[in-house]
């Protein structure tokens, strides 16, 4: 699929290129009480090792604010303070060197703080996003129409936006979100339609690890073939990692990214012998989420799932009874018994990658 992304202005967030001709970020938010500096920072760090490129944080206080200077010097990936109600937690957030701060106009108290805000984030070369959520949206009345929230959300959004930037700032980065996946994707075309400003996009509160994902994926794949997006987030009401996960395979399977090993299987079916089929296949792409280097691993059930359908796959096995069968680039390599299957295909990996897995 050729996709023409939308041209969006070119940002630098933290050392880390956004927007413009970059690629389309992954981004997650830690769940961790952000003043608990270790805690924070191995959440990050497994959040990194996934596949994470920006990592979000809640600052509900001075004491979260204070503690970034901490957990930016246990991290190696740019660090957004996420603000609510509270201005002064921003300015406290960018003197602690967040990379980036997400402020909600519809919550925001004190704007009077904007110009010292925008001049410190100018100061230190910080992106602004400005993240509008249907929730949040200021004054919303109860009886108004899909349509009346919408607008008022796309123009909080932007007017906030033009706002910023009369006041000098020049790195700003918009989101528009709601709970409803046909709502977000509604407003997000309008609003690519409306700013060149780059697009953080996602459903927000979309659920559980299955239902969060397919509800998030029905919103983000129209938007993402259109070429709208310039960072993303799945968000799921579960261990951070798995957003992470999702968000790689939905642009690998949108052939927008492949930031790493991608793992296909099949569902298997009555021919499938092993039994350990399914946690095998957990297992193999578990160990190994942490390659970077693009390759296809195939784990296919049964002979007639093996070679011929996975012949696409750089390496792979294939189950039949008590043997599997190796395979590289569709071509048959090896025999082995089930029990030295993962050894044997960790191995071939191995040899093609030119380094251990």
């Amino acid at each position: 699929m050729n996709t023409q992304r939308r041209k969006s202005r070119p940002l630098n967030l933290g050392g880390l290129s956004l927007g413009g001709e970059a690629p389309i970020r992954i981004q997650s938010m830690t769940t961790t009480p952000t003043r608990e500096v270790e805690a924070t920072a191995h959440q990050i760090s497994r959040l990194v090792l996934a596949g994470c490129e920006i990592v979000r944080m809640a600052v509900r206080d001075a004491t979260d604010a204070e503690a970034i200077a901490a957990v930016k010097a246990r991290s190696h990936c740019p660090l957004v303070a996420d603000i609510h109600f509270d201005p002064h937690l921003a300015l406290l957030s960018l003197k602690a060197g967040a990379d980036g701060i997400r402020i909600n106009p519809g919550n925001l108290a004190h704007r009077d703080a904007l110009p010292h805000i925008v001049a410190l984030a100018e100061e230190k070369r910080a992106v602004i996003r400005v993240g509008v959520n249907l929730g949040s949206l200021r004054e919303r009345r109860d009886d108004a129409s899909v349509a009346a929230d919408m607008d008022r959300c796309l123009d909080e959004t932007l007017n906030s936006a033009l706002e910023l930037e009369g006041l000098g700032a020049t790195q700003l980065k918009l989101s528009i979100k709601a709970s409803s996946p046909e709502w977000t994707l509604t407003a997000n075309r309008l609003l690519a339609e409306r700013c060149d400003y780059p697009l953080h996009v996602g459903v927000t509160e979309s659920g559980t690890l299955l239902s969060g994902a397919v509800r998030s994926t029905a919103a983000l794949t129209p938007l993402l073939r259109e070429g709208i997006g310039d960072t993303v987030r799945i968000s799921l009401a579960a261990d951070p990692v798995n957003e992470v996960r999702a968000a790689r395979a939905l642009l690998e399977a949108l052939s927008l990214r492949q930031t790493g090993v991608r793992v296909i299987a099949c569902p298997t079916c009555g021919r499938c012998a092993n039994s350990d089929f399914f946690e095998l296949a957990a297992r193999i792409e578990q160990k190994l989420e942490m390659i970077r280097q693009p390759l296809t691993v195939a784990v296919m059930g049964c002979e007639v799932n093996g070679p011929g359908e996975a012949s696409d796959a750089d390496i792979g096995l294939a189950f039949s009874g008590s043997r599997a069968v190796l395979f590289v680039k569709g071509q048959k390599k090896n025999t082995v018994s089930v029990n030295d299957a993962e050894a044997v295909l960790l191995e071939g990996i191995h040899s093609l990658l030119e380094k251990p897995v």
